[in-house]
């Protein structure tokens, strides 16, 4: 009897976020979970705005004109390691120099994004049993000895979220010494609330046996959830680019010799 594997995504916010005249301070953050995230911590304390809407690319992003006008008047910047801040960031820090850039991604060392391999006869794997170094942030090499681009998916992860909390509370904390009392009692409610849910994806993955533990992903986002929970993802996607018709079939072929029933596609 094959399992089949249910992936838990918590879908944290939701929505268009404008920029608007408020006597709180103004944040950004640059993806939809983080928003909740701050909002979570801070309590209400701050107006968060987001910059990468749904349907748009976090690697490919560009601010709107009205976003730059916000970002002139910005408390704060909540990064999280997504590839357009590496391009955006300096011009805003130009624009506003007053705006503290708090880098929620803070103590998390980077795993390499897994590739699909299309060699006749291999489909890597990506997860437990992969050398991949440190836990809560691992590194591993493709085929060829080659360090892979760093995964920058760190808010799919439980353990890792909870680093990425910490970094929130402190960065309210610089931005609002006075309210530190709020910010710390609402980082514990959300740690609690993340360790629920930690519970609730082990209770149902924990059956599954070792051998069926594997999923098919498009886009190879979910490796942090993978070492968290002993899943293995086999990507499609191969370094950012749809498969070709003959690695389709190989991928296909190989995903019925290993057992895979479902693919997850976003």
């Amino acid at each position: 009897m094959k399992w089949t594997i249910l992936l838990f995504c918590l879908l944290l916010g939701s929505g268009s976020s404008p920029v608007q005249a408020s006597a709180k301070p103004l944040v950004f953050v640059s993806i939809l979970p983080q928003r909740s995230f701050v909002e979570h911590i801070s309590g209400g304390l701050v107006d968060v705005s987001v910059m990468v809407m749904p349907g748009a690319s976090p690697a490919t992003y560009e601010p709107t004109p009205k976003q730059m006008t916000g970002l002139a008047q910005a408390t704060a910047y909540f990064s999280v390691g997504v590839p357009f801040e590496n391009t955006w960031l300096p011009r805003i820090a130009e624009i506003n120099p007053a705006m503290e850039v708090i880098p929620t991604d803070r103590g998390i060392s980077k795993r390499s994004m897994a590739a699909h391999e299309h060699r006749a006869g291999h489909i890597p794997v990506d997860g437990p049993g992969q050398d991949h170094g440190t836990q809560g942030g691992r590194e591993q090499q493709d085929q060829n000895g080659t360090e892979g681009i760093p995964d920058p998916h760190i808010w799919l992860a439980p353990d890792l979220v909870k680093v990425q909390a910490r970094n929130i509370r402190d960065g309210l904390v610089r931005m609002d010494p006075a309210n530190k009392a709020t910010y710390d009692a609402n980082l514990d409610s959300f740690l609690k609330e993340i360790d629920r849910l930690d519970d609730r994806i082990r209770s149902i993955l924990e059956p599954i046996p070792e051998k069926d533990r594997l999923f098919t992903v498009f886009h190879p986002a979910w490796g942090y959830f993978a070492e968290q929970y002993d899943l293995q993802q086999i990507p499609i996607e191969s370094e950012g680019k749809e498969p070709s018709p003959k690695q389709l079939v190989d991928i296909v072929r190989h995903g019925r010799e290993l057992g895979i029933s479902v693919v997850f596609v976003q």
